[in-house]
């Protein structure tokens, strides 16, 4: 394929921010006028799901194109997500979207938050990443107040580490003018720039110019710092000559919190639940003089998907030796006749445990936490999942109850014992080591971070 007619790609995930958090998407508090005009000239996506309600699930799903059961992601040796030094992480046996388009020429980037292992086997530059700098997981594992058990907090670049504990309040910006020399140095080449926020993830550090105006604490001041690092990419990708043959994807990697000036808007459940709060997230895609502009999809659509459509955008195929859980959604994209949503049911785990199934406008919910449960939604009249209509609709029951089965062949569920026939294993290594340990003799920028706040 003529790279000329390949699209560059940018895709931007944030880190806790909710279905209620940008202008665009109902919020009151918040003002974020960049991204409200890449939804008015794009698509804004209303039926928007990551595969997990939490992070390394989530972003190992996102970047295999499956759901984090089939690649061992369900839970990290007993804990939901992964913490520094764990011997576990994305097997070397999977393929990630980086490394599918790097197969089609594409340069490949991460910068900020990898979450899917700190292990060398594991880091991104080992799954299709030309070049990462970032922190490899959660900014609220370093060493912070009531929290000086934990390693100092690396910021990374490839495979090393650059400096311990470095200043959260202007990491955004280093992260930034990362991106602009990314793509600055490869205007004249198909790229792949994934940009994982810090924010708003706990603990929120900001600088001054968006405290000053923000009307709802460092969360709002947060989210007025990812309207403006989207406002300073899409002015670089102007600037250059190339918006115009540039995919971006703005999406967030599970709901908010909603407990720190965070919301999910009309929906029920926070981070971490199987409510449509903790895994229904904001998504964005802009591709101007390509995508039509002022589109709303309500179809059920997923960051699974985001593999398959960018590999046959990029001009390739997916293979099929592993089996992959997403769908192409160009359909969806190009506002073709009759396009609909290619997910028949579309699954919601917490960790290890099969929690419910949407097929259609019906969301019916079998477990939460360590209970069972009967409860059926219909998400078309009743986003806010409030009025449960399970005795009332036994032949909806029985239908969604069918597909739960099936998948639970496929991919198991730790409540009722099923193993699942197509689950791969999550990647291991021995004796594995923290990135980093404390030295109280190192000039650390903030030997220890004064914020409290962590989840």
């Amino acid at each position: 394929m003529d790279h000329r007619e390949q699209p560059n790609i940018v895709l931007i995930n944030c880190d806790d921010l909710g279905y209620g958090d940008l202008a665009c998407y109902g919020s009151q508090v918040h003002s974020t006028p960049v991204l409200d005009e890449l939804a008015e000239q794009g698509i804004r996506f209303t039926n928007f799901y990551m595969a997990s309600p939490v992070c390394s699930p989530s972003r190992g799903a996102m970047m295999t194109g499956c759901y984090p059961r089939r690649i061992g992601f369900g839970s990290f040796e007993g804990k939901g997500v992964l913490f520094p030094g764990q011997g576990v992480g994305l097997n070397p046996d999977e393929s990630t979207m980086a490394a599918e388009l790097r197969r089609q020429g594409y340069a490949t980037m991460l910068i900020g938050k990898w979450h899917c292992g700190d292990q060398p086997e594991f880091l991104p530059t080992h799954h299709g990443f030309d070049a990462y700098y970032g922190i490899p997981y959660s900014n609220d594992m370093g060493r912070q107040v009531n929290r000086e058990q934990h390693p100092p907090l690396p910021l990374m670049a490839d495979a090393t580490v650059l400096q311990e504990q470095p200043d959260q309040t202007a990491l955004t910006e280093r992260y930034t003018e990362q991106a602009v020399r990314f793509i600055r140095n490869h205007q004249d080449t198909p790229f792949f720039l994934y940009l994982a926020h810090m924010y708003v993830h706990l603990p929120i550090y900001v600088p001054d110019r968006f405290m000053k105006s923000s009307r709802n604490g460092a969360y709002g001041a947060a989210v007025a710092a990812i309207d403006w690092v989207t406002e300073v990419l899409v002015d670089e990708l102007r600037q250059d000559g190339i918006e115009q043959n540039t995919l971006i994807i703005f999406t967030s990697d599970n709901g908010s919190r909603a407990d720190h000036e965070g919301s999910n808007g009309p929906l029920r459940g926070r981070k971490g639940t199987t409510w449509e709060g903790g895994m229904r997230v904001p998504c964005i895609m802009y591709w101007p003089g390509t995508l039509a502009p002022g589109q709303v999809c309500d179809e059920v659509t997923s960051s699974i998907d985001f593999l398959p459509t960018l590999v046959h955008l990029a001009g390739g195929t997916v293979s099929h030796q592993r089996p992959i859980d997403g769908r192409d959604i160009r359909p969806l994209l190009f506002h073709e006749e009759n396009a609909a949503s290619p997910h028949q049911a579309f699954f919601y785990y917490a960790g290890d445990t099969l929690e419910a199934v949407r097929v259609g406008r019906w969301k019916l919910h079998v477990h939460k936490g360590k209970e069972p449960m009967e409860a059926l939604y219909d998400l078309d009249a009743d986003i806010g999942e409030s009025r449960n209509v399970y005795q009332e609709h036994p032949d909806v029951v029985q239908q969604l109850s069918a597909w739960l089965e099936e998948c639970r062949n496929d991919l198991g569920d730790a409540a009722t014992g099923a193993a699942g026939s197509h689950c791969r294993p999550i990647g291991r290594v021995e004796n594995p080591v923290p990135l980093t340990h404390y030295d109280s003799r190192h000039p650390y920028m903030m030997a220890l971070y004064d914020l409290g706040d962590f989840g």
